[in-house]
């Protein structure tokens, strides 16, 4: 089992809660920042600018990812010049479609022309990863953001699509590709494995880190002590009574 110390691939906290940001800062192995209205609602963020400020006192020398929220493109357009002002770290995520379906790359090229480095999200297809890199500038830092759980919980392999988008990123050297939404830490060593710059990870995949490489018997007796110990401390009991042809009887 490949230790934690010997991973290429970086791990990027993805979340809204301020109070886990301050915590994993100080954490050399996380290397950036992803979040998104999705998240930040049930952080329960109210004041967007303020939040990202917020964050970005706490992370300014990281990437950080914060997403545009309009459907139309223009507006989209003005809030992603917008964000990209609120720091030197900062990445705009665009969606690679709007609600209607219709693909965002004429935004995606303006603001790559213009210098703004993006983060293009909501990718599950191969046409849609094709269509993105047309439209990005090698020159311009980006993220192309696949979200291989989210494939796979339709019970498709995203292992294959994964591999077959770093080969297409490959002319792009300033463009690095996002393992986003993992369910679960194998995802991290499958991310590692097709060569995956970037993996996302919530609060509860970050717990998990610690576990990488430990021995599965004491696992296995924690697992038991865990079992035990909570059935001891609910009190359940099982009475018993004399049985009979029609099963227990109280």
């Amino acid at each position: 089992m490949i230790r934690l110390s010997d991973l290429k691939i970086k791990i990027f906290a993805d979340g809204a809660e301020l109070n886990l940001i301050a915590q994993t800062a100080a954490d050399p192995l996380i290397r950036g920042y992803t979040t998104n209205p999705t998240l930040m609602r049930k952080a329960n963020v109210r004041d967007y600018r303020a939040f990202a400020y917020e964050f970005l006192s706490i992370v300014p020398d990281r990437p950080v990812s914060f997403e545009v929220f309009s459907d139309d493109f223009e507006e989209m357009e003005r809030q992603a010049h917008e964000i990209a002002s609120w720091g030197g770290n900062v990445y705009v995520k665009i969606p690679v479609t709007n609600t209607k379906g219709r693909f965002s790359g004429g935004l995606i090229g303006r603001l790559t022309r213009a210098g703004v480095r993006v983060n293009v999200t909501a990718i599950m297809t191969e046409p849609q990863i094709l269509r993105v890199v047309d439209r990005l500038e090698s020159g311009v830092g980006a993220f192309v953001s696949v979200f291989a759980g989210r494939i796979a919980d339709t019970g498709r392999d995203p292992v294959p699509l994964m591999r077959r988008a770093v080969e297409l990123l490959r002319p792009l050297a300033r463009t690095e590709l996002i393992w986003a939404s993992p369910r679960e830490l194998l995802n991290v060593f499958q991310a590692e494995a097709v060569g995956c710059q970037v993996i996302t990870a919530t609060k509860d995949l970050l717990a998990k880190l610690s576990t990488i490489g430990k021995d599965l018997d004491e696992y296995s007796l924690e697992t038991v002590r865990m079992f035990y110990g909570d059935a001891a401390s609910a009190g359940y009991s099982i009475e018993c009574g004399a049985m009979s042809s029609g099963g227990l009887r109280s």
